[in-house]
């Protein structure tokens, strides 16, 4: 059962368009990114009622409930919180119960429940990553967050009012460079304002896409772009974002046989083209596929680090030194389980971690390696080798 938000934490959940406006905030039109009000609820949840993909959705996460009880519960809801707690919360510890043999997590009494932070995370299945960070934070009785959605997800339609619904702020990612910069000026000072003047937390993934090799590595464009609305110094500049590194560990990697497949025709050196609807059956693949355990670990606080970064003279070696402490705290936190010593042990050729698992967990995850593999295509030691690097990198981080 899920904890109640308190009246203290209801003061978050009220979402109309805030009083206050930072100074590097105020030249940006942010109407075209930012999640839904309130007062917008009630006509975008009327158009939801009729989406068919909402109809879909309803029945395979409530297969009993009919359609006109499908509708009345879109139309009697009234805001993002309500979305977010009627819809999403049950949703999700659904999909979590039946997919998963547990969730837990570690690390919130590192972070203070009256602040805003921008949790920096590691990226492993589309929906999910945010989508658990915010029950966790729903049960704990902190905030719920923000969180940044790939304009290529959005299809203006349904995904486009479930995101905004759910309180998602849109990542352009297409234009010229000039566009880009735009773009990315804008993002930033959407995210600062967020923090800053809203006071709400933001979810945001360390890298563009998800991870497909199991190497969680920050990306330095990320906090280039981060900087662009900041203070000319480093160190204040990113203390106000609060910065948490944000970790999720699943046993079982959500659509892990679709990365391995991505990576294999990646290698042959050709661009890869996403099939049309190729991200939705990822989402979907994710959702549906069992995840064994799931862990999410709260890292600490990014403040004492940005002053020994500070002391640099360099502002790029400064956004490096950033993203290796990010990184040092996400490989440090990553929960690893039997799977992934073992793969570690079958990649290398070695029996290193032969003490972490048993005979008989070894002899489960070959066979469940070759039946994944087996419906790829293309040369099955090469899948095998890229399959089973997904596994094993975490521990290679770990071990760094």
């Amino acid at each position: 059962m899920c904890l109640q938000p308190t009246t203290n934490i209801m003061k978050f959940y009220k979402s109309e368009a805030p009083k206050k406006y930072s100074d590097f905030a105020k030249e940006f039109n942010f109407e075209t990114l930012r999640p839904y009000y309130d007062s917008e609820s009630a006509e975008v949840m009327k158009r939801i009622a009729h989406y068919d993909a909402y109809h879909k959705a309803m029945a395979y996460l409530w297969p009993n409930m009919t359609k006109e009880e499908m509708i009345s519960k879109a139309l009697h809801t009234k805001s993002p919180y309500e979305f977010q707690t009627g819809y999403m919360r049950d949703a999700i510890w659904k999909i979590v119960n039946s997919t998963s043999t547990g969730l837990s997590w570690s690390g919130l009494e590192h972070l203070d429940r009256d602040k805003a932070y921008l949790y920096v995370a590691n990226h492993r299945d589309i929906l999910l990553d945010s989508a658990i960070l915010q029950i966790i934070l729903d049960k704990e009785e902190f905030e719920t967050s923000e969180i940044t959605f790939g304009s290529n997800l959005m299809d203006q339609g349904f995904i486009t009012d479930f995101g905004r619904m759910n309180r998602m702020f849109t990542v352009k990612r297409e234009g010229n460079v000039k566009e880009l910069y735009d773009i990315s000026r804008q993002l930033s000072a959407y995210i600062r304002h967020t923090i800053i003047d809203k006071n709400s937390s933001v979810w945001i993934a360390q890298r563009n896409g998800r991870t497909k090799d199991g190497n969680d590595t920050t990306q330095t464009g990320l906090l280039k772009m981060l900087n662009l609305s900041g203070d000319s110094n480093f160190e204040k500049s990113f203390s106000e974002l609060h910065i948490v590194p944000l970790t999720i560990s699943f046993e079982y990697e959500p659509c892990d046989a679709l990365k391995t497949q991505e990576l294999y025709l990646s290698s042959l050196h050709t661009k890869y083209v996403k099939a049309p609807g190729e991200d939705l059956n990822s989402i979907l693949t994710g959702i549906k596929q069992p995840k064994g355990k799931i862990h999410v670990a709260f890292g600490k606080p990014l403040q004492e680090e940005l002053k020994e970064i500070d002391k640099s003279s360099n502002e790029n070696e400064k956004i490096k030194l950033l993203a290796a402490y990010i990184d040092k705290q996400i490989y440090h936190n990553y929960k690893l389980h039997p799977v992934n010593y073992i793969a570690y042990d079958l990649l290398n050729h070695t029996n290193v971690f032969e003490n972490s698992y048993t005979v008989k967990e070894k002899e489960d995850f070959i066979h469940y390696v070759t039946s994944k593999i087996s419906g790829l295509n293309g040369e099955q030691d090469v899948l095998q080798n890229l399959f089973m690097a997904l596994y094993a990198n975490p521990v290679i981080n770990k071990l760094r």
